[in-house]
């Protein structure tokens, strides 16, 4: 059937349209359905690759986290390590080997390797997030630099220990830097200010048995 004037004309028009639209729409269709192609494909290999990590966490967790009164054995202690290198290698980006790092230097503390335990802590802190969209936990990043001062502390570098640890905001972590700040002065010989810090440890809700016998030693030799 022939077509009338006004319909040839607005068939004109669409080829018209297409000749000057039509490529460039069309290849940004392409672009944005090939773009969402490879993001679905790049979160698939993110949550494997959080799985992968989760799994070798976990292993971690088997083996740090022993019946009570039985200690890592070697063999174990070496898996640990061994588990945190193949995290800090292959998912350095994920929670898990922040997190892995913790028990590595607990193991090398154990050793007496405390320089590598020391490197181990500080690997947290130099990998934390601080994106929009991921930033890694407040409370693992106070109880890093703790353990960081302890170490910092067992190597005999009060000094440096005493400016990592003032250096900090420990927020609901006051008590245990207190009582580190007070053990820092132990060694420097600054006695009041120690039994000050571990005052303060005790006002900020520490009551263990070790803080008790520290302020009881105190009272002793003054």
């Amino acid at each position: 059937m022939a077509l009338d004037a006004a319909e040839e004309e607005n068939i004109e028009a669409l080829k018209k349209w297409w000749d000057e639209n039509g490529k460039p729409l069309l290849f940004f269709a392409i672009f944005v359905i090939g773009g969402y192609g490879a993001w679905l494909l790049w979160q698939n290999s993110q949550a494997t690759d959080a799985e992968t990590a989760s799994d070798l966490y976990e292993e971690v967790l088997s083996l740090a986290i022993s019946e009570p009164g039985l200690p890592v054995t070697e063999q174990e202690s070496l898996r640990i390590l061994e588990l945190f290198d193949q995290l800090k290698v292959d998912y350095s980006g994920s929670v898990y080997a922040l997190y892995g790092a913790l028990f590595a230097a607990q193991q090398l503390v154990n050793a007496n390797d405390l320089d590598a335990a020391e490197d181990s802590l500080q690997w947290v802190l130099d990998n934390q997030q601080n994106g929009l969209f991921r930033q890694t936990d407040e409370g693992l990043i106070l109880t890093t630099n703790l353990r960081l001062g302890r170490v910092i502390l067992a190597k005999g570098e009060s000094e440096r220990a005493l400016n990592l640890v003032n250096g900090i905001d420990p927020k609901a972590f006051e008590a245990g830097f207190a009582e580190l700040r007070g053990d820092i002065y132990v060694t420097m010989g600054r006695i009041v200010d120690a039994r000050d810090a571990y005052i303060a440890a005790q006002q900020a809700g520490s009551s263990n048995d070790g803080l008790r016998m520290k302020l009881d030693d105190l009272a002793d030799g003054s």
